[in-house]
């Protein structure tokens, strides 16, 4: 395996091993909101290796992101980055965790009284709250684009936003995190790839 780095504007860090670079790619003196799902990171050991990583870092942790990202729940994400003063956003996931990460950091810096206004009134996100992403599950490609779709289910409304300020700072992708994803969620991942691909092609 060819370990490697690129940076479109994301800096892809990718390769064995490394995950162990968030020590060097997240800032010594960020406070951190370190985000993920329903908790299998705690399972496969990435959860302990990103930990490790961070061991020097202020760290708080927010999980319990759902598959398709819901605003309630990340509206109490929002509320730990105002109370705690968090700086620095931290997605361990797949689409919907870095989706989530990347609506809470336009919600961060927005002035307006409701961030729903973000994605209802199309307002797109200059600069956000920075964020780097560990990537759990290949399929969305959330991991180095600046979009992200986010559903509220009280209104029964899925949508969409974006903005130049909401691609990661970084994303680390290591192969050996895809040995640990059950069958069924990586056919999944590569039926999501695929049709992300179409949709492009199509339109």
């Amino acid at each position: 395996m060819n370990n490697f780095e690129f940076k479109n504007p994301t800096k892809i860090i990718f390769g064995k091993d490394t995950i162990a670079k968030l020590e060097s790619e997240i800032p010594a003196d960020a406070k951190v909101l370190l985000l993920y799902g329903g908790g299998s990171i705690k399972k496969n050991g990435i959860y302990e290796q990103v930990t490790k990583a961070l061991a020097n870092v202020d760290v708080i942790e927010f999980g319990g992101i759902p598959a398709n990202p819901e605003y309630a729940v990340l509206m109490n994400a929002l509320q730990i980055i105002k109370d705690e003063n968090i700086t620095y956003l931290l997605a361990v996931g797949g689409g919907s965790v870095i989706d989530g990460t990347k609506f809470l950091s336009a919600a961060a810096v927005y002035e307006g009284d409701t961030p729903w206004d973000i994605l209802t009134k199309t307002i797109r996100t200059q600069k956000g709250m920075p964020f780097g992403t560990v990537l759990t599950l290949p399929a969305t490609g959330s991991e180095m684009n600046s979009g992200a779709v986010i559903t509220r289910a009280e209104t029964k409304e899925k949508l969409a936003m974006g903005g130049p300020g909401l691609f990661p700072e970084f994303s680390i992708l290591d192969p050996q995190v895809i040995s640990s994803i059950p069958e069924r969620q990586l056919a999944n991942g590569i039926t999501d790839a695929f049709t992300h691909v179409l949709e492009q092609y199509m339109t």
